[in-house]
């Protein structure tokens, strides 16, 4: 009893007291310490969302740091990101850190999404928890497409001109679309304004806002439990305690991933293979463009589909049927839980998996085509 008494009357128990009383850490530990999470065969797939974070948190901070010495313009980017990376100490390894954590993020966000659908973690009630994700992806998508003219080197350039281009095919709102990310006719300095801006002020805000509702909704309903323990009435069902069991799980994860995310940036810091970021020519609009320009290679997919289309489809011109049929097929993969919700699991999971590997063939397999046809 002395022993405890001393304790409270430390330093350390009259601060923790003190903390206490005003944000009711022992409330909030409670609370966590009841939470559980289904623990089971596919089990290691809930731990993708929480890596997909992992690498966001890592964007904030290198982003962070990377401000401190970025200009934009279309004078002073190039100059300053060859600053970063010859003269600023370590500013090669936070740079590349920062390239390699996004397109991290991103293939994990699209791992996560899939492995979400092929365990039927979207149906009833979760369906904005779906909305909410597939929102965060498209969003991490727009922060590699605005942060990839920041360079402003001469190969983002070209690309930025062409992906810009593509918006203003758009009928009737098209050339809104491209003088808005544009800035006027033709991409600028005024566009590195633009896409400064969306990539540090617009987008982080509207990301904070959908993450936050996100786990939100993930907090409020818990992990999804397979299917199988809802209809099945002798299932064993074995849980784990969030805290600290799951919790300990996910720093250990985390761990593991940072050291994955350091050897990557030490040893191909410019990126490898088709995931690469050399600082390259500074751009020139009058310089004739590369032979390749391509797309990142989350765009890739997309890139490709509308490269086999021909001319025209109909009275329709190619490359606006596809993006048309794109951004329809990316609706009805948005809402598609309200669909499948409306009916009985065990009528609809021969039917949904068909329809996921459809989708999880096409993407993978135009990705692949768009490297090997180049």
């Amino acid at each position: 009893m002395s022993r405890k008494r001393t304790e409270e009357n430390s330093i350390w128990g009259r601060t923790y007291g003190w903390i206490d009383r005003r944000l009711k850490i022992e409330t909030m530990v409670g609370y966590m310490s009841h939470k559980v999470v289904p623990w089971h065969g596919q089990s290691i797939w809930y731990f993708f969302g929480g890596m997909t974070l992992f690498f966001f948190l890592v964007q904030v901070i290198t982003g962070i740091l990377l401000l401190l010495y970025y200009r934009p313009g279309a004078e002073s980017a190039y100059e300053s990101v060859r600053f970063i990376v010859s003269e600023v100490s370590f500013g090669w390894l936070i740079r590349s850190m920062h390239s390699w954590s996004a397109n991290l993020m991103i293939l994990f966000a699209f791992i996560h999404m899939f492995s979400v659908y092929f365990t039927h973690a979207y149906r009833r009630p979760r369906e904005l928890t779906w909305i909410s994700g597939i929102a965060l992806l498209a969003l991490a998508m727009a922060f590699g497409f605005s942060g990839y003219l920041l360079p402003w080197n001469e190969l983002s350039f070209f690309a930025t001109r062409v992906g810009t281009g593509m918006a203003g095919s758009i009928p009737v709102v098209g050339d809104f679309l491209l003088k808005l990310m544009r800035g006027g006719e033709n991409v600028t300095g005024a566009t590195i304004g633009r896409f400064f801006g969306m990539h540090v002020a617009v987008l982080p805000g509207i990301f904070t806002v959908f993450l936050a509702l996100h786990l939100l909704f993930i907090q409020r309903q818990g992990m999804s439990e397979p299917p199988e323990w809802e209809t099945g009435p002798g299932t064993v069902r074995r849980y784990m305690p969030f805290f600290p069991n799951f919790l300990l799980r996910e720093l250990l994860v985390w761990l593991i991933m940072l050291n994955i995310l350091a050897v990557l940036a030490v040893f191909f810091p410019d990126g490898i293979g088709p995931v690469h970021w050399p600082l390259g020519q500074k751009a020139d609009p009058f310089a004739p463009p590369p032979l390749a320009i391509r797309p990142e290679w989350y765009f890739m997919f997309a890139f490709q589909t509308l490269k086999f289309l021909p001319a025209h489809v109909l009275f329709i011109e190619g490359e606006l049927f596809g993006i048309a049929v794109l951004s329809l097929g990316g609706l009805v993969w948005l809402f598609i839980p309200f669909w499948l919700s409306r009916r009985p699991h065990s009528k609809i999971k021969g039917p949904a998996k068909i329809l996921g590997w459809i989708v999880l063939a096409f993407v993978v397999s135009m990705t692949v085509l768009g490297y090997i046809l180049e």
